[in-house]
Formats: structure tokens, C-alpha cells, sequence
């Protein structure tokens, strides 16, 4: 099902629409407490696990993050995997890690992690599942967006919020994903949650920018959380984007959908662009005339980040 977020959960403050759905907002804290309560924490043997998630729902750049925590392990030849919990939808997402590693999925994070423990991997580096009280992580980190920051602050519903930002507090790691735009807020109101708790930034960068011409004009569209920010390190690279078109996040494009796209650009003389998320949703329908953008996740403080894990 392809649900796209309502305006007003990134609104600066709360309107009337989210008021009247707080009463099912509050129902489901109590619900979430109740299920924390009485959930049985699993006991990991040797292997280590690395949580990376989010309180934003969606576009926060976890698995951005979770391929260059790897990269980094790979390269101190640390023996390391990822665990995702099996969705549908997110098939996009489980190719992209597939590509750079071994990936153990499950409709129950606890048992891939046990899969791969049994296959000799030291450290387990789960896409997703902060909210999984099932599982003792050795290590978490909170991804934010720094243009969606924190939305208007409210939880589900009513908002876009999976927990409370207030449990930022019982948080050490914060990872603030995008390019650097706007984030001053989002930075001030994390401190004042919890000013013990430790920042990283992360900014994306494209790697095959010599495919693309900054004298053409491109028709831009995306099913990720984070279009805007997509759109922005475009835009910042020099190439022309006269038009770009947003999906809900994780869309299964239809034929209709991409002959729609093709014909819209065709009219306005574009040439056709995407995310590599995006291009790997086309199925077959990979279109000759849609290319794709490659990007990869540059952490500005690594060397911190790197100190950290190891």
C-alpha cells in the first residue's frame, strides 16, 4: 500500500488536525508502553549489534549509514552483516545491502541476528528496530533528517513520530543525516533534551556525476522520505532540474506511472533521473531513457564514529 505523509506532520507546530487525532496518538503510547513492559529482552551470544534508527518516520538515511558503518568495519577487516526485518515494500532497500554485503532477513530481528552469530560474524548492523525492546543493542543511534528534522513534534498520528522526541534522553548517539541545510534547530532542540548526547552529520554526495550534463535539463521524481533532500544535492552539483515529482516512500511504480513520467518530460524537454532506491522499484519497466543518480553517505566526523564502534 502506498501512503503518502500528510502535509501537516511537517508543519513547525501542531494544527488542528493532529489535535484531533491525539486521543489515537495517546492510545498507542500506552499501547507501545504496555508491549515494552512485557516483552522478554533476548540474550545475544558473542556478536555484536549496532542499531541504526530513527524517531522520524522514514528519509532519516539509516541504510545510507548502515553501508558506511560497513565499510568502515570492512576496511579494520572486522567480520560484520546486516539484519533487516522482512517487509515487502522494502525490497529496494534490501538490494542496496545485498550489493555491499551479507544480509540476514527475518520476520523477527532477534532470530536473524541469531543466523548470523551461527555463520561467525562479529558485529550485526541492523537497518531499523530502535523501537524493538526485543533486542539489547550494543550500540544505537537516532538518525534525524536535517529538512524534516522533527516534523511538528507529535507521535503517530498525529504526527511523525514513531516515540516521543523527549526519549532522546535515554539516548547517547545522534547521526543528523542530509546536506547540512537548516539543521541549527534540530541541533539546539536535541541538546536541550539531553546535552550528554553525542552528534554526528553525515552529508550526501553523488559518485557518478560524470554520466550527467549540466547543459541538459532534468525531470527529477522519487518514492523516498527524503525527496527534498535528493532534490537538493542535485541542484548543488550544478545540474538543472526543471521539474521534480515526489511518491510515497518505498512506491511501487506501475507502467502507467513511468509512460506518465516519460510523456511529462518529453513536453518539457528533460531528460529522466532517479535515485538508485527508485531504480531498483522499476522492475521491468527500466526504461532505456531513465538513468539514475549514486549516492553515497560522507560522514563528516568518521574518525569519531570509527573510534566509537571499535
Amino acid at each position: 500500500m502506498n501512503i503518502r505523509k500528510p502535509k501537516f506532520w511537517d508543519y513547525k507546530k501542531p494544527n488542528i488536525y493532529a489535535y484531533i487525532l491525539y486521543p489515537i496518538a495517546f492510545l498507542i503510547k500506552v499501547l507501545v508502553f504496555l508491549k515494552k513492559k512485557y516483552t522478554r529482552i533476548n540474550k545475544k551470544g558473542k556478536i555484536k549489534t549496532i542499531c541504526i534508527g530513527n524517531i522520524y518516520v522514514g528519509g532519516t538515511g539509516k541504510t545510507s549509514l548502515c553501508l558506511k558503518i560497513h565499510e568502515i568495519l570492512k576496511k579494520k577487516k572486522i567480520k560484520s552483516c546486516f539484519v533487516k526485518k522482512f517487509y515487502n515494500a522494502q525490497v529496494d532497500e534490501q538490494k542496496l545491502l545485498k550489493k555491499k554485503g551479507e544480509l540476514f532477513l527475518s520476520s523477527k530481528r532477534m532470530q536473524a541476528i541469531i543466523e548470523a552469530e551461527k555463520q561467525n560474524y562479529e558485529i550485526a548492523i541492523c537497518d531499523d528496530g530502535l523501537q524493538d525492546s526485543s533486542v539489547d543493542y550494543d550500540l544505537k543511534f537516532v538518525c534525524f533528517n536535517s529538512i524534516n528534522s522533527v516534523g511538528n513534534g507529535m507521535t503517530l498520528p498525529s504526527g511523525p513520530l514513531r516515540e516521543s522526541i523527549q526519549n532522546l534522553k535515554l539516548y547517547e548517539h545522534v547521526f543528523i543525516n542530509g546536506n547540512l541545510e537548516n539543521s541549527e534547530d534540530l541541533i539546539k532542540q536535541i541538546l536541550k533534551i539531553n546535552s550528554k548526547i553525542k552528534i554526528y552529520f553525515g552529508k550526501y554526495e553523488p559518485i557518478n556525476l560524470d554520466e550527467f550534463s549540466k547543459d541538459e535539463n532534468y525531470f527529477v521524481f522519487s518514492g523516498i522520505g527524503n525527496h527534498q533532500t535528493f532534490v537538493s544535492m542535485i541542484k548543488s552539483k550544478g545540474l538543472k532540474i526543471i521539474r521534480d515529482l515526489e511518491f510515497p516512500d518505498h512506491y511501487q511504480y506501475t507502467k502507467n506511472d513511468i509512460n506518465q513520467i516519460l510523456e511529462n518530460a518529453n513536453k518539457i524537454d528533460c531528460k529522466v533521473i532517479t535515485t538508485e532506491k527508485d531504480f531498483y522499484r522499476l522492475k521491468n519497466i527500466n526504461d532505456k531513457k531513465i538513468k539514475f543518480i549514486k549516492s553515497e553517505l560522507k560522514i563528516i566526523n568518521e574518525q569519531e564514529i570509527e573510534n566509537l564502534i571499535l
